[in-house]
């Protein structure tokens, strides 16, 4: 009786050559990749070393399953798979085929490889295009001293990887949909609760919408409310990514002093009464850079004083969390008449989650609900989804409260390395993940030195909308796992003062 044998993978397809001098597939059954995996590994292998050419039809999903021994949807997903990556194309009532590719040289060659650290202009003065490029490249710095987020090992990857898979496998149809306009609304009822508790009188439907992160907020609210040639006020020093947004929309920037309590309010009355400002954006708890906290008092007067100029606050609530207690909002004391808040989990959850919250009186809400479906419709549904649930089930709380020890711990650690260094720090912060020090120096000229040792720092000019010389450095306090920025910083500071660069002005 003839033995019955399973036809190879050489002898499925006479009509392609290019299968024949290969052995018949076998899958490895209970490791550690599933049979899709395996089967879309070795059919890509194969096309990458052209054993598979361009052209050449592949087994039907039928006589691939059978000499594989795997079912036929594992051989369709695999194939689709093929197909997702532009390897391979089906063709009606043929099959699929080896995709054509066009001629597109090795990626050796294509894009040379990035230096570890953003090149420097040798004669132009640092700029915010550069310092981002430096934050996000694909081979970022050894020590990024400059970092606006926390690393990957101080937040809670597993809780919220766990959580995603537990909204996906109760999700059903609702990631099939764009979504609720304002967002997610037990998400907004998650986040009304949230504000009422801290004194913000913000109702879900009424004074609430999610954004995609802080940024598309804040982008929102400027083309909503402002027009080339207003004017808008920011504070001196503070968040660099806003002053080159203002310049975008052809706004005129005035800076208002920042100190340890808040804006210099004598200097803002003067500048709102000589340039009628539309609004003034604030980052009253835990400041971009300094980590200060606005006070009570100066709150109270900068609310008068907008009500007497008749301009909007925009409240920047991105670092608040960080605050151990209660902070003084804006919001809170103005029940969102003039004070628009925005606010979001980048910096303490997850920033690739995108989301965030705009609190604002009813008919600005309704504006801005409007502009945001024009601009890009819904935020997605999963990000709000996963956030929601980390809040509801009390996950983020405790998480929180072990980030902000360990943030506390390295801030104080941090503050101590910069001292013994020579650095100064005239009012140390009290809260959040950066600390704002003087080098006694250009610190333009520091950033240079120190990017030759593989280490991207934060020259204070890229902080202020004027961009005067600086002697201030902005320094994340995770460094403190980096022993080489402390030796290196040294040797720097001591290099600069033995060449006798120039220092900027006192203050400045």
């Amino acid at each position: 009786m003839p033995v019955a044998t399973t036809p190879s993978l050489a002898t499925l397809s006479p009509a392609i050559p290019s299968l024949a001098a290969f052995p018949r597939w076998q899958p490895v059954r209970g490791g550690d990749r599933t049979l899709v995996a395996q089967l879309e590994d070795e059919l890509a292998g194969r096309i990458a070393g052209h054993a598979l050419r361009p052209g050449s039809r592949l087994p039907s999903v039928r006589r691939m399953a059978e000499s594989a021994c795997v079912s036929r949807f594992t051989v369709l997903e695999a194939y689709d798979r093929l197909v997702a990556r532009g390897l391979v194309e089906p063709r009606h009532g043929s099959g699929y085929f080896v995709r054509a590719r066009a001629g597109v040289p090795p990626i050796a060659d294509a894009v040379p490889a990035p230096p570890a650290a953003p090149a420097i202009p040798p004669a132009a003065r640092l700029d915010v295009a550069w310092l981002l490029r430096g934050m996000f490249s694909d081979r970022p710095a050894e020590i990024p001293a400059a970092a606006g987020l926390l690393p990957a090992g101080w937040l809670d990857g597993a809780l919220v990887n766990a959580t995603i898979r537990a909204v996906a496998r109760n999700a059903g149809d609702a990631m099939l949909d764009y979504g609720h306009p304002r967002g997610h609304a037990p998400l907004r009822t998650q986040l009304a609760s949230r504000l009422q508790a801290q004194g913000i009188a913000a109702h879900a439907d009424r004074n609430l919408m999610t954004i995609a992160g802080v940024t598309q907020g804040l982008d929102l609210i400027l083309r909503l409310l402002v027009q080339p040639g207003d004017t808008v006020m920011v504070e001196d020093p503070g968040w660099f990514l806003l002053f080159g947004r203002l310049a975008a929309y052809g706004t005129r920037i005035v800076g208002v002093p920042r100190g340890p309590d808040g804006p210099d309010l004598a200097a803002l009355e003067r500048l709102a009464a000589a340039c009628r400002p539309k609004l003034f954006l604030i980052n009253s708890a835990v400041h971009n850079p300094t980590g200060h906290t606005l006070g009570a008092a100066a709150a109270h007067d900068l609310l008068r004083l907008a009500e007497r100029h008749d301009f909007l606050i925009v409240e920047d609530d991105t670092y608040a969390d960080f605050h151990p207690g209660q902070p003084i909002r804006l919001a809170a004391l103005d029940r969102l008449q003039r004070v628009i808040l925005v606010g979001g989990y980048a910096k303490t959850l997850a920033a690739g989650l995108r989301v965030g919250v705009l609190a604002a009186r009813p008919e600005l809400i309704d504006r801005l609900t409007e502009l945001k479906l024009l601009a890009g419709l819904t935020c997605p549904s999963l990000g709000e989804q996963v956030v929601h649930r980390l809040l509801h089930e009390g996950h983020y709380a405790r998480h929180l409260a072990r980030l902000r020890q360990r943030v506390d711990q390295a801030r104080h650690h941090c503050i101590d390395a910069l001292v013994q260094c020579g650095l100064t720090i005239a009012h140390p912060p009290h809260a959040g993940m950066f600390v704002w020090a003087d080098c006694h120096r250009d610190s333009e000229t520091v950033t240079r030195l120190a990017a030759d040792h593989d280490i991207l720092l934060a020259p204070g000019a890229l902080f202020s909308p004027t961009q005067a010389p600086s002697t201030m450095l902005r320094f994340t306090v995770s460094m403190v796992e980096h022993p080489k920025l402390w030796s290196t910083l040294r040797s720097i500071l001591g290099e600069t003062e033995s060449a006798g660069f120039p220092q900027p002005p006192v203050g400045s």
